[in-house]
């Protein structure tokens, strides 16, 4: 087994005695664990992360745990050295409509805990591109800052946008403030929220996993939910009932996807570019 392995084994005081590789991600190798004193785990593990990657996923998990909003597994175990994460192992289901709605709740419940900083304290990146986390007092600096801009400087070093969204990306950046909601306060995002970082457990109950947690913009959790589907209307219903979004958040839906849209531009080309020339249009 891998030095990871041997390693967690360690930390967890106990031995591994089957790995089954699952499927299902692009980034990190992951695996259902048993071990020797009967558990089921989760873990993953990576050749070669960013800094400071899996214990700054692990970090992310208990500060969405602490909100005491959402279901998160239980860090178990979290190295850099070797790179590995172990978590409590949550057995999939199917959802059901209770569990949307309740979902939908349980996010606008996430999203009110009280920050005072957008980004992070600990300033850690987070995601395979290793976005910042920069602390800044508003949206549009953080989101300029630590996202749009970033982002459009990697693009530009892989060449995967053409000169006109380079260009789009800088314009939005600096126009932000101009776009509707830029007053809105730090809310404890996920921050990668798609279909498949959401789980259903036994019970019908929802899980997220695999945050890129930060301080940001409530509304950008609740487009990247909507940008490649899986979530009911029931869920983003109930989430108004709790917590009603302001006024023209439809039209922000696009702005908010641009970070993702061009990162999966930049890690997998193809539709991903026109998706993020389309958005850009929209703000031009």
């Amino acid at each position: 087994m891998a030095d990871w392995t041997a390693h967690a084994e360690q930390t967890l005081q106990t031995r591994f005695v089957q790995l089954t590789p699952l499927g299902g991600g692009d980034f990190a190798q992951a695996f259902r664990v048993e071990t020797a004193d009967g558990r089921t785990l989760f873990a993953k593990t990576h050749s070669d992360p960013p800094a400071g990657f899996f214990s700054t996923e692990a970090n992310g998990l208990d500060w969405l745990s602490a909100s005491a909003s959402v279901r998160v597994p239980e860090v178990l175990a979290a190295s850099d050295d070797p790179p590995y994460l172990v978590l409590q192992w949550i057995e999939p289901s199917s959802g059901n409509s209770r569990g949307e709605a309740e979902f939908g709740r349980a996010m606008a419940n996430l999203h009110q805990a009280p920050l005072s900083m957008f980004g992070r304290e600990d300033q850690r990146t987070t995601g395979s591109l290793a976005l910042p986390n920069t602390q800044k007092t508003t949206w549009p600096e953080f989101y300029a800052a630590c996202r749009l801009l970033p982002l459009q400087s990697i693009a530009a070093e892989r060449k995967v946008l053409p000169q006109r969204c380079l260009h789009q990306m800088e314009s939005i950046a600096s126009r932000l403030d101009q776009l509707g909601a830029a007053d809105e306060k730090p809310s404890l995002l996920h921050g990668d929220l798609w279909a498949g970082n959401r789980m259903i457990g036994e019970g019908g109950e929802s899980w997220i996993i695999d945050p890129a947690a930060h301080g940001g913009h409530r509304e950008f959790d609740l487009a990247m939910m909507r940008l490649f589907g899986g979530f009911d209307p029931m869920c983003f219903d109930a989430y108004q009932e709790v917590s009603p979004l302001q006024p023209g958040w439809q039209e922000r839906i696009k702005l908010h996807q641009l970070a993702p849209l061009v990162v999966h531009a930049i890690k997998f080309g193809g539709h991903y570019v026109s998706a993020t020339a389309d958005a850009l249009e929209q703000y031009c």
